[in-house]
């Protein structure tokens, strides 16, 4: 449960956010409202737009009872709904940043992020620059003038370093900087940014409130200083999700707190089961006592979700790829949070900071609800093989 103060389980209020049934007659599920025309009562009204909804654009009740929703999770004061995790990263950024500006971006961020960041932002000019993942309250350092957004995720994307996000917050805050977090790994269950000092919380939902593979969406939720500008930013792009992907995200996330906790307790088993593994140098996973930032994790969150990386003992490509090809439960594809285990090569060969060093390749793993016996056995037949090449 998320450390907000509320009387409700977590469980209770994913069951029961976001909706009230008796809107609409009593069915428990709100309806999925297709909507691009919406129809004004008189021209008075339609010159005032004085009603709530007035084009599909711009909000439906299908769309409000999942923002609503993820709104009760963050404790945010509005959330903008979009077609991927990516476009709710991008969307937000688009919202602050104005050429001439100045943004920091943790270096072990998702690598689309850091796509769009060095071509997108610098083509419209915007200066980026990229931080260490431990720099904490050393940030203030890298502050600008002109340092407009300073842009973190938490745990890192593949090699799940932890970062001080309230000293981060800090010291942005103090600088006049707005922070912003891809908050996807930990979900509002297990850490809710903007009660760390963030200003915009960014989820892949995608993931875990998807839950089943089949889905794109992206969630931005804002506090109630950047709420107005980000809800402009979005209206004016027009990057609206499509009612039919809303509808399975809020069905989804129903169950999300469950599937969660089934997630977190397998993957944690595994982790620890590797650590002891002959051909495993390091796992990469924060709730583990052996991670560096441990201490930082547990001070800040409170659970951990299916995702991991471990780094193999020695070798390279070769033996990564092995690895991988021996697997016959774990799928190889991108993404994660769905019901099935993933695993994928981790490539670190765009980083600026935060290169390692590790002691040989790097395999990232999702663990999907699968059980735990048939999974460890998948994963020593790629450890066997890995060895072998």
């Amino acid at each position: 449960m998320a450390k907000d103060g509320n009387e409700m389980g977590i469980n209770t209020r994913l069951a029961h956010s976001g909706n009230n049934p008796h809107d609409y007659f009593g069915f428990v599920n709100p309806p999925v409202v297709h909507a691009s025309t919406v129809l004004y009562p008189n021209a008075a009204t339609m010159a005032a737009r004085s009603q709530k909804y007035t084009y599909g654009t711009r909000g439906t009740p299908t769309t409000d009872a999942l923002a609503g929703a993820i709104d009760a999770l963050e404790g945010s004061a509005g959330t903008i709904l979009v077609p991927s995790g990516l476009a709710a990263v991008t969307v937000p950024l688009l919202a602050f940043l104005s050429a001439g500006d100045h943004v920091l971006i943790v270096d072990s961020v998702y690598h689309p992020t850091r796509n769009f960041a060095d071509t997108m932002l610098k083509r419209l000019g915007v200066e980026v620059e990229y931080y260490d993942p431990h720099v904490g309250a050393g940030i203030a350092a890298l502050i600008k003038p002109n340092t407009r957004v300073v842009f973190t995720e938490s745990p890192a994307s593949n090699t799940f370093e932890v970062q001080d996000i309230p000293a981060i917050a800090s010291a942005a805050h103090a600088a006049g900087a707005i922070v912003m977090m891809d908050n996807t790994w930990a979900t509002p269950l297990y850490f809710r940014p903007l009660d760390h000092g963030v200003d915009i919380s960014i989820h892949a939902a995608t993931k875990y409130p998807a839950g089943h593979s089949d889905v794109l969406l992206g969630t931005a939720s804002a506090n109630t200083a950047c709420w107005k500008q980000l809800c402009e930013t979005f209206y004016t792009m027009g990057c609206c999700a499509g009612p039919d992907d809303v509808y399975q995200v809020l069905r989804g996330l129903r169950t999300m707190g469950v599937r969660l906790d089934h997630h977190q307790r397998s993957a944690l088993a595994i982790a620890g089961w590797l650590e002891g593994q002959p051909g495993v140098a390091r796992v990469l996973h924060p709730a583990l006592a052996s991670h560096p930032d441990h201490t930082l994790w547990k001070r800040d969150f409170c659970g951990s979700s299916g995702i991991f990386s471990i780094v193999l003992a020695g070798g390279g490509q070769k033996q990564q790829h092995a690895f991988l090809d021996a697997l016959r439960i774990f799928g190889l594809g991108y993404s994660w949070g769905g019901y099935e285990s993933l695993a994928v090569p981790v490539f670190l060969g765009d980083r600026v900071v935060a290169k390692g060093p590790y002691d040989g390749p790097l395999v990232r793993l999702q663990i999907g609800l699968e059980d735990v016996d048939d999974l460890k056995a998948d994963l020593a037949r790629g450890l066997a093989a890995a060895a072998a090449a």
